[in-house]
């Protein structure tokens, strides 16, 4: 089992919040960042990224590995994707690291068992959403392996939205979180379609 503290963990500030399991395109040409990802791939560890923000650094990121390299360009620069792995809390920082890094705490979950109508609520809400905006139908079979996290990242929430999900150390409590953004999304995906059908009828109501 790994440690749950863990020093000189590799960090990227950005403006961004990862959730486990989303995949994060990165465009990385910083020396620093270069030599961070370089070493994250030779050993196959991970980085955290934190959010930066009007607020500062927030205490609570996630940890990603090295999905993919796209390319690496002559100059060093490599445009790679990641994958979302475990929250941790920042406990300390390293600013005497030849790249940001820290100490930091991996977040576990209370022990809990997945309320089941609370579950379903947001796999319903998830797979409407899905195919409001796709088309595609998910199967209940599909749904069904879906944790709050494996949702959310297909799903593009504003920063505080998943810095909150992040900070939640209870599934349950995740899943009505989500299960209120997926119907949130919904009722924006319903008004901008009514809002293209005005436009393309210029107001009026068209029967046949």
């Amino acid at each position: 089992m790994p440690e749950r503290l863990q020093r000189d963990f590799p960090l990227f500030p950005l403006g961004l919040v990862a959730l486990p399991h989303e995949l994060v395109p990165l465009h990385v040409f910083e020396e620093r960042y270069k030599a961070m990802i370089a070493l994250c791939l030779e050993q196959e560890r991970e980085f955290g990224i934190v959010l930066v923000d009007g607020e500062g650094q927030r205490e609570v990121g996630c940890a990603l590995v090295v999905d993919e390299v796209l390319e690496r360009h002559e100059d060093g620069r490599m445009d790679i994707v990641c994958r979302g792995t475990r929250p941790f809390r920042l406990v300390e920082e390293r600013p005497d690291r030849a790249w940001p890094s820290g100490t930091v705490e991996f977040l576990e979950d209370k022990a809990e068992e997945p309320h089941e109508p609370t579950r379903d609520a947001a796999h319903e809400a998830y797979g409407e959403l899905v195919e409001q905006a796709t088309d595609k139908v998910l199967e209940p079979g599909d749904l069904a392996v879906l944790d709050a996290y494996a949702m959310a990242a297909t799903v593009d929430f504003g920063l505080e939205a998943k810095q909150g999900l992040l900070a939640l150390r209870s599934e349950n409590a995740r899943l009505r979180l989500v299960t209120r953004l997926f119907r949130a999304a919904l009722k924006r995906l319903d008004f901008i379609e009514r809002a293209q059908a005005r436009a393309r009828s210029n107001g009026k109501v068209r029967f046949g």
